[in-house]
């Protein structure tokens, strides 16, 4: 297990990191060492390794070519070279790359894999890796080209090439480093791929595993958003929180229902604005005042929050537990296990199914969340439906002023595009002459749900606004009705980006830094 140096701020690694852990090395706020146990783990292996190479065995991407080249032999003596060869035909990248945090994530990713102690990589290139988590680089990787099936080939040679010496490094602001600069800051010298460590640094899910850490992190901050923002606009609705009571959680005993059902009671404790008592207390004999809608239920962005919400934490704690298995895994091939007699094993670690599937079923739970935000904006901003606010929340001469009409039809819009893209793990395609007959996707899928989280949060952060706004025009009527300390929490977050909208102004610039602001910032406490 890692145990965490608080005071140097490193986590000392072995076989296991939590996702936790994985995203602040990622992000450069934790630094690395490995135990001792890792590191004679690794160098058993690579010493295996080197003995069935010495004895000419018989091994893949060793004496043979790859994929379906598999079958001409390959002379030992230029290992090297093969080794080399892999590298630069698989360097076939396009697209954007990576980006920083991401791309430091995929180096973690093969680490973790190497350190299982199967993958016989030699230790300066498992200690290349580990100095550059410790460093404020990350390799440029193009995002495009793999296929998820004998691992993430592609960018992973993206990868050793930047330890080689060619390519760039990215700094922390994106800005892009010459990869000699940067091998020489971090006292590196060019990875050297003798013998088989270019194969143990390419074939692998690790590209996709890299991601898809970072996507659950991203993830669950997302859901405590929507459940803040939830709790804010009942706030707003004057709900009735009769909907939100354990008991429903008790006879549909779903964890995320439960939790999510827990989660916005908290955040609603202390308001004066939301309806008080069950439905059912009122008696209908002449007792109701005439004045008093007897439409005593609210709609489903709000009164189902608690299932749908819920719905999405527990696909979302399911993505997690397939991402730190595969984050804790071996995924290369062949694999060199420690037995008595050293052998090499050929198989399939290497297919990213699991992540793919996973990552699809998170980008739809993802899909419903921004459905959710998109609909709440949409009653909020309604005359119709929002409780007597004005239209869109404007402020000013109405007419004259539109006030949110313009972001709430840009939250559709980004809701049809979230919707637009469908799941990739389903379409296998053939390739590499019929030996990748069947492939993940899983690289691609990963990627589609970080496109749909960023989605996701500008549809929040237009909710954000919707809502903070609606709290301002209500504090001008009747401010004695307090907000919740979780909603004026709310507010002021919120207001530190973005100024009360008095009049009409352009929101776009606002939008985005309110977006990045709930992808790297917690909801404040309720």
């Amino acid at each position: 297990m890692h145990l965490r140096q608080l005071i140097a701020q490193t986590i000392l690694v072995d076989r296991h990191l939590s996702l936790a852990d994985a995203v602040h090395v990622a992000d450069g706020v934790s630094k690395i060492a490995l135990t001792p146990s890792a590191i004679e783990r690794c160098g058993a292996a690579h010493a295996r390794l080197a003995r069935l190479i010495a004895e000419q065995r018989h091994i893949y991407g060793i004496t043979t070519g790859f994929g379906p080249l598999a079958n001409r032999l390959v002379d030992p003596a230029e290992g090297a070279m093969l080794q080399q060869n892999l590298v630069n035909h698989l360097a076939t990248g396009i697209g954007p790359h990576f980006s920083w945090r991401q791309a430091r994530a995929i180096v973690l990713a093969r680490l973790m894999s190497i350190l299982q102690g199967v993958s016989g990589a030699s230790l300066p290139t498992v200690n290349a890796l580990v100095a550059l988590l410790n460093a404020r680089f990350a390799p440029v990787i193009p995002s495009k080209g793999t296929v998820g099936a004998s691992g993430d080939l592609t960018p992973l040679a993206h990868m050793v090439l930047c330890f080689q010496g060619q390519g760039e490094f990215l700094l922390p602001d994106e800005r892009r480093v010459p990869a000699t600069a940067a091998l020489a800051e971090m006292a590196l010298p060019a990875l050297d791929l003798s013998q088989r460590d270019g194969l143990a640094l390419v074939n692998g899910t690790s590209a996709m595993t890299g991601i898809a850490v970072l996507n659950a992190l991203a993830m669950h901050r997302a859901i405590d958003w929507a459940v803040t923002l939830t709790a804010a606009l009942a706030e707003v609705q004057s709900a009735r929180v009769e909907a939100w009571d354990a008991v429903f959680s008790e006879v549909r005993p779903h964890p995320g229902q439960q939790s999510i059902a827990e989660d916005l009671r908290a955040r609603v404790q202390g308001s004066k604005r939301l309806k008080a008592g069950r439905l059912c207390d009122r008696r209908l004999l002449g007792l109701v005042p005439a004045t008093e809608s007897l439409a005593g239920q609210d709609a489903y962005t709000l009164r189902c929050a608690p299932q749908i919400i819920g719905a999405v934490r527990d696909t979302a704690h399911w993505h997690d537990e397939i991402v730190v298995v595969e984050l804790l895994s071996a995924t290369d091939n062949p694999i060199f296990p420690d037995a008595p007699e050293a052998f090499a094993l050929h198989g399939g670690n290497f297919m990213g199914q699991h992540v793919g599937l996973a990552s699809d079923a998170l980008a739809n739970a993802v899909v419903v969340l921004a459905g959710l935000a998109e609909r709440q904006v949409a009653r909020v901003t309604d005359e119709a439906l929002n409780q007597g606010l004005p239209a869109f929340l404007h402020r000013g001469a109405g007419g004259l002023n539109s006030g949110l009409m313009g972001a709430q039809v840009t939250a559709t819009a980004l809701l049809a595009e979230a919707r637009s893209i469908g799941p990739a793990s389903v379409h296998s395609i053939s390739t590499n002459g019929a030996n990748q007959d069947v492939v993940s996707m899983g690289t691609i899928a990963a990627r589609h749900l970080s496109d749909k989280l960023t989605t996701l949060s500008q549809i929040q952060a237009i909710l954000a606004l919707a809502v903070v706004q609606a709290m301002d025009i209500l504090d001008l009527f009747d401010p004695d009705l307090g907000f919740s300390r979780s909603a004026q929490g709310l507010r002021r977050m919120v207001r530190a980006l973005s100024p009360a909208l008095q009049t009409d102004r352009p929101l776009g610039r606002e939008i985005e830094l309110l977006s990045h602001a709930l992808t790297r910032t917690d909801p404040p406490d309720p």
